[in-house]
């Protein structure tokens, strides 16, 4: 049976480890080609090679999302060399941990290197990609979180809570806008999930790790792999009248 993406060219943002390289490689196994992008270039292209080993059809690309002149430039090289793009995922990201009310400069780092990131830069990646997206009525999924609705019960994350809400926000006014065009623009939003961005909290600050296991009814963490599903739903033709919405994948945590 052909898979549940044939046909269709898939760009994936911080496609270089974590969540980006699960949904990478799932994108790749449902037949999609992949465009892994990356501001570390060696494992975006790492990683495209494992897929192309097991017989998938990828590439890599590295990119600041930051910076939006590069995003246009590359959306183009993504164009010539692998085709017009059908889906986004917009997954590009960090987080760090500096109290609003503590060390004033390191607060004012963090909030505008995570608003920068998070925020200005899944713009500037879907404000690239617009045309062959609209071209194609193609598919955006834009990574948030779970504190895209609340501050979890963990401290000093003012900047990724705003970022995050924004996301949210960015994705439900897009897909009103975009839908004309047959365009859908959907979230996913993940609760804790094990990657290398919060690899150095989950070996040193267990207590904290405690706090999110405690309130999830799976009672575990989740894993890359575990947001592949919904990416897959939401990029296919499954999806096909979902659009604004946002799909949890956080173990249950918003339920109680």
């Amino acid at each position: 049976m052909p898979g549940l993406l044939e046909n269709h060219i898939a760009a994936v943002t911080g496609a270089g480890s974590g969540i980006g390289r699960a949904i990478a490689f799932g994108y790749a196994r449902e037949g999609a080609q992949v465009a892994l992008i990356d501001i570390n270039e060696q494992a975006a292209e790492d990683a495209a090679e494992e897929i192309r080993r097991a017989g998938g059809l990828a590439s890599s690309f590295h990119l600041d999302v930051v910076r939006r002149e590069d995003c246009v430039a590359l959306a183009k090289r993504v164009s010539e060399q692998v085709g017009q793009v059908s889906i986004l995922v917009n997954n590009a990201g960090i987080n760090r941990r500096n109290a609003f009310a503590g060390d004033g400069a390191a607060m004012i780092k963090d909030w505008d290197d995570i608003i920068s990131i998070n925020l200005d830069g899944v713009f500037n990646v879907t404000h690239a990609f617009l045309e062959p997206i609209r071209a194609s009525k193609g598919r955006i999924v834009n990574i948030a979180s779970i504190q895209s609705f609340v501050h979890v019960r963990t401290p000093n994350s003012v900047a990724y809570t705003t970022s995050k809400h924004g996301v949210l926000g960015f994705t439900r006014a897009l897909a009103a806008e975009l839908g004309k065009y047959g365009v859908r623009v959907n979230a996913i939003g993940p609760g804790l999930i094990e990657t290398p961005l919060n690899a150095a909290v989950r070996a040193n600050n267990p207590e904290l790790i405690k706090i999110f296991i405690d309130h999830t009814p799976l009672g575990r963490a989740g894993q890359p792999e575990d947001i592949v599903g919904p990416a897959i739903f939401l990029a296919s033709d499954l999806a096909a009248y979902v659009t604004g919405s946002i799909v949890m994948a956080d173990g249950g945590y918003r339920a109680i």
